[in-house]
């Protein structure tokens, strides 16, 4: 029986000291567009916090799931509490989880004020960037709601296959089944957070050249 589950590692925002901001008309509001967007970096620290632990969940789940494998369906106590130990990993996961959307939902809260502030640049080049810079973090956010929901997806099959392997006597096609639709859940939260990824390089990339063109000059 076949059953990968991925490892998904996310990259991060990057953040700047302010050092020096050039004079311009708009430079009261590149100020605090700069402030707010830094605010996010900080507010998705949570967010980041949750990598290593959920990465060490999935690694000893998975180490759970290949010794109920290995036991055969004979051992079912040992395969009992195998299982009861994993489906407390799952909901452990979805705890993590929870704490990284909701980071992720207060930084698009903060993210969000800097809309207005756009309207308010003189420069058109400048206004360019700023959209381009709201549009992609958008996609970004929106990117993550879907991996969210299908990572979810998968801890409900999770418990669900744990739990049939508590019952015991359970035909093998019965647990096929459900590992694939574990593996074609996981699939998708790949695609998501590969979306993900390639929206936060863009959105570092963006920022960086808007603080370059505003005539904010920072420190990594």
């Amino acid at each position: 029986m076949l059953f990968v589950k991925r490892i998904y590692l996310y990259i991060f925002l990057l953040g700047g000291f302010l050092t020096l901001t050039a004079c311009m008309n708009s430079k009261a509001t590149v100020n605090e567009m700069y402030e707010i967007l830094e605010k996010v970096v900080e507010t998705e620290k949570q967010f980041e916090m949750q990598q290593e632990p959920l990465v060490e969940l999935e690694k000893k789940e998975q180490e759970l799931y290949s010794q109920i494998i290995e036991l055969g369906m004979k051992e079912k106590e040992q395969i009992k509490e195998l299982a009861t130990e994993a489906i407390k990993i799952v909901q452990d996961r979805k705890e993590h989880m929870d704490k990284e959307k909701e980071s992720l939902r207060s930084s698009k809260q903060q993210f969000e004020s800097i809309l207005p502030l756009i309207e308010e640049l003189d420069e058109e080049t400048l206004q360019g960037q700023a959209k381009q810079l709201y549009d992609t973090m958008m996609t970004r956010y929106e990117s993550h709601d879907n991996l969210y929901e299908q990572y979810l997806t998968g801890l409900e099959l999770d418990q669900e296959l744990y739990e049939l392997f508590q019952k015991g006597n359970v035909p093998i096609e019965t647990l096929e089944e459900k590992v694939l639709k574990i593996n074609e859940a996981y699939e998708h939260v790949l695609e998501s957070n590969k979306i993900f990824n390639e929206k936060t390089k863009e959105y570092n990339v963006i920022k960086e050249e808007f603080y370059e063109s505003a005539g904010i000059e920072t420190k990594k």
